[in-house]
């Protein structure tokens, strides 16, 4: 098994993965043409990637890749397509990070609110400037928006909460009840959830729906001077928007993410929104923890192990919720070599196509009994072709 590591892991995960039996390969910093052609060379089955983007060439390149782990949450780097077109796994991390994003996030709440970076930013230019930089409205009492309540947005609830503020929360999913169990207010919409508060933390996976949703509405519907902080995607904030509600509002922005990030780790940093004064920025650093960073390691292992041992791939995202079957085909059988066989060529004669299937094996090893999702019901023949086989005990189908 050939695993190559296209970004910085925990210093354990190569060694891990090796004792799984991989051959590992660790090259970072390589984008663009230079990892497809390294992909090429290498040929490997398993592909982790942390901030590396994996394009349908590099999917494309290595022949014999059956597996994408994202060391991270999101998976917008990745060309899920291509993967798919492919039936190439794809698997993230979820949550693992989460403590570390959201720690971040208080630090941009905090930064906002008490002015550190413009404090030491004084300091260092030799000025003491206590008359402007010291005023502060302080957490405590005030009102944090969350808008995405996962396991980072349960987390910065936790949090700023400890600080004393109230928290009011929009999410998709979230129902009354879970809101209530969390302390947190429902809201129905990220207009609604904004509306009032005195800051508004940003934590929506990147989503065609969610892609820009906090734009111009959401900008309009917060208070003058608010905090505004995005350690989620770039790609959930309209960034035009933003900037105007800084120059007409006042809103004073914590961003760890931009649209004009640097493939790699360090070089230069042009983004539109860099040298507006409103605009506080740290480089994409929410996970960049120890602790984080370990979790993560751990979780690729056990995705790769689970790979290995030719069981379900933990947390895979690319998967069809919903195929075309229109129809179950139950098979009730004795667990000899060549009955599945029969029941595949003679499905396969008939032109019906498989979508789906699993064979359960009885106590003993004796029988077992196979449910394959089928496209277009299976004509009286072709079922009585089945059931003549001596091994096969009953069939059946059902529609789905």
């Amino acid at each position: 098994m050939r695993i190559f590591i296209a970004d910085k892991l925990a210093s354990f995960a190569a060694g891990r993965l090796q004792d799984l039996g991989g051959k590992v390969t660790t090259e970072t910093g390589l984008a663009g043409p230079a990892l497809t052609e390294r992909l090429a060379d290498v040929d490997p089955e398993v592909l982790v990637v942390r901030s590396t983007k994996v394009t349908a060439a590099d999917v494309e390149a290595a022949r014999s890749l059956a597996l994408i782990v994202r060391a991270g949450s999101g998976v917008n780097t990745i060309d899920l397509a291509a993967a798919s077109r492919h039936g190439i796994y794809v698997a993230n991390c979820p949550g693992k990070n989460a403590a570390a994003v959201a720690e971040l996030t208080l630090a941009h709440l905090l930064n906002l609110d008490r002015r550190l970076a413009d404090n030491v930013a004084s300091l260092r230019a030799g000025v003491w400037n206590k008359k402007e930089l010291g005023a502060a409205r302080g957490l405590r009492t005030r009102t944090l928006a969350i808008l995405g309540l996962g396991q980072i947005g349960q987390d910065v609830a936790r949090l700023a909460q400890a600080f004393g503020m109230r928290v009011v929360a929009w999410s998709r999913r979230l129902t009354d009840e879970q809101a209530e169990a969390l302390g947190v207010t429902r809201a129905e919409t990220p207009e609604k959830a904004v509306a009032g508060a005195d800051a508004v933390s940003v934590h929506l996976a990147l989503t065609p729906e969610t892609k820009r949703r906090i734009g111009a509405s959401v900008f309009e519907a917060m208070s003058n001077g608010a905090s505004f902080v995005n350690t989620s995607r770039a790609e959930v904030v309209d960034h035009g928007a933003l900037a105007a509600a800084i120059a007409e509002k006042g809103i004073r922005a914590g961003l760890d993410v931009f649209d004009a990030e640097p493939a790699a780790g360090k070089g230069e940093f042009t983004d539109a929104l860099r040298d507006n004064p409103g605009v506080f920025g740290t480089c994409h650093i929410g996970a960049s923890t120890h602790e984080a960073e370990e979790a993560v390691a751990e979780e690729v292992v056990r995705i790769v192990a689970a790979y290995r041992a030719g069981q379900p791939i933990p947390n895979c995202v690319n998967l069809a919720t919903r195929t075309a079957a229109t129809h179950v085909l139950v098979v009730r059988h004795a667990d000899r070599v060549g009955v599945l066989a029969n029941v595949l060529g003679a499905l396969r004669q008939a032109g019906i196509n498989v979508e789906e299937m699993q064979n359960t094996i009885f106590d003993g090893a004796r029988a077992a009994v196979a449910r394959i999702h089928v496209v277009g019901e299976p004509a009286r023949e072709t079922l009585d072709a089945i059931a003549a086989e001596e091994a096969v005990f009953s069939i059946g189908v059902t529609p789905i």
